[in-house]
């Protein structure tokens, strides 16, 4: 039985659970739910919960160590020359042993005795039945292939057994325990708040996870590449290494290139999202009718949900040339010659398409921020005579001051990870200059770029890149702290 028909098979055992110990409970209590401790729903709940839990941390549970052994186990039945070859090349001969299982699993009994041992008839069947192999296989991995089949099929049923028959025992202790005063509701309630922990936790482990695996494949690289020739190097250079060359093939590995460009992209983009952005919050929330708000609003948080390839194609294909194309005029009025001094991928074309996309995150958080200053503050500043501009500019602002600063900070977070516009329009060259007319390029960038391809995790070159994370990671978590530090420093002044 496959994985998503048992979950269906526990879903629609719940449900039999639930009715069943609903209708127990009642009529232990003679058909009145005042003689119950609880509302006869818990217990019904509660006999569904005892019935489908366990089962399912069994199903989960074995999932994850069945694969485990049964892999280990084929991995130890490869013959010995197999065992002596590198990691890599294991891992290929691993995977054709996988396809040859799902393949074989496709053919019928009749298939697999008409091709025989014959590579490559095997090799067409399996191709005629939409399993591609990447070469003929040798005949100990379709033995292992046969294993493999067997066993997972021998797994399969077990899991099966094993998890309806928790299933049916969770639902039988559970039923033989109502009683009236059987405390149902608390019960279910624990799980309930052990549920809730539990998906409250998960957000804690997997940033804990993410880190602990960064700083792992970043402890590798610092033990290649010193972490000062790393965090204070002015040259990114990442040549690969030859076959046989030693060390110094390995290249450099400078961040301040990369940090420069990341900063000045992210300062060019706040340029043009604060000012419109925070000018669009004041008008929505102190000037605009309620008529207005509720169609200008939606339709400027539009942009905020418009992928950022599209932005990074919209740079690429628009606002790139247009820059391009009206330097080249200017420079044609200025001098008489026209040649373009601002290139189509450039530190303004990345940071002027990045700030519209960041724009409704600056209106939204500061809209929001504006709208919660308390009335009583614009009523006294309008009844002592200010008008309404001297009222934003004298009262609303400088008390909704502490957390548009610390929305501005959140959304620099947000600019100094941005990718694909990047990417598209500012290039990749990685370099120190002060033009925004010139290309740069950023930390996130060279971190798609030295994962990208077919490459091991084992030299240099791919270890940086978790290098390059963690330093990304430590910026933004600094200012997303020093940005909550700042709202709830200054929050409670004007509460």
């Amino acid at each position: 039985m496959s994985t998503p028909l048992i979950l269906l098979v526990l879903a629609i055992f719940a449900i039999v659970c639930y009715v069943v110990g609903t209708r127990r409970a009642l009529a232990i209590a003679g058909g009145l739910s005042s003689r119950l401790h609880s509302r006869q729903g818990y217990y019904g709940a509660f006999v569904a919960i005892c019935a489908t839990v366990p089962a399912a941390a069994v199903l989960v549970i074995w999932l994850i160590a069945s694969p485990l052994y049964i892999n280990s186990t084929i991995h130890d039945g490869f013959p010995e020359e197999v065992k002596a070859q590198s990691e890599a090349q294991q891992g290929l001969s691993f995977g054709m042993v996988n396809s040859l299982a799902r393949g074989m699993d496709v053919l019928t009994l009749e298939e697999i005795d008409a091709v025989g041992a014959n590579p490559a008839e095997l090799r067409a069947a399996l191709g005629a039945k939409g399993v591609p192999l990447a070469g003929d296989p040798e005949p100990w991995m379709v033995a292992s292939a046969g294993d493999l089949n067997a066993m997972q099929k021998i797994s399969n049923r077990v899991m099966t057994a094993i998890v309806l028959m928790v299933a049916l025992a969770g639902a039988g202790l559970s039923y033989v325990r109502i009683a009236p005063r059987f405390r149902a509701r608390n019960r279910v309630e624990k799980v309930i708040l052990s549920a809730l922990v539990l998906a409250s936790s998960i957000a804690i482990v997997t940033t804990i996870g993410i880190v602990m695996s960064m700083l792992t494949e970043a402890g590798h690289f610092f033990g290649r590449v010193p972490a000062w020739e790393f965090f204070f190097g002015t040259v990114w250079d990442p040549r690969f290494a030859a076959a046989g060359a030693g060390a110094a093939s390995d290249g450099q590995f400078g961040l301040i290139p990369l940090l420069a460009g990341t900063l000045y992209i992210g300062f060019v983009a706040m340029l043009v999202a604060v000012p419109v952005g925070l000018f669009s919050a004041i008008y929505m929330s102190e000037y605009a009718s309620p008529r207005v708000r509720s169609i200008a609003k939606p339709l400027l948080e539009v942009l905020a949900g418009i992928p950022t390839i599209v932005y990074g194609f919209f740079a690429l294909t628009s606002v790139g040339p247009f820059l391009r194309d009206i330097s080249a005029q200017i420079q044609g009025i200025a001098t008489g010659e026209y040649a373009n001094f601002i290139q189509a991928q450039s530190v303004l074309t990345a940071g002027f398409v990045m700030g519209i996309m960041l724009i409704p995150y600056v209106s939204s958080l500061s809209d929001d921020i504006i709208t919660a200053v308390p009335r009583a503050l614009r009523d006294g500043s309008l009844g002592l005579g200010a008008t309404k501009s001297e009222t934003i500019k004298k009262v609303v602002m400088p008390a909704a001051l502490p957390g548009v600063v610390g929305a501005l900070l959140m959304t620099a977070s947000r600019a100094i990870g941005e990718t694909m516009i990047v990417v598209l329009a500012a290039g990749v060259a990685a370099r120190m200059q002060l033009n925004p007319f010139e290309p740069m390029t950023t930390v996130t960038v060279k971190i798609v770029s030295q994962l990208t391809g077919d490459l091991e995790f084992t030299s240099p070159q791919t270890l940086v890149a978790f290098a390059l994370g963690i330093t990304l990671f430590a910026i933004t978590l600094c200012l997303n702290i020093y940005a909550l530090f700042i709202v709830r420093k200054y929050r409670e002044q004007y509460e």
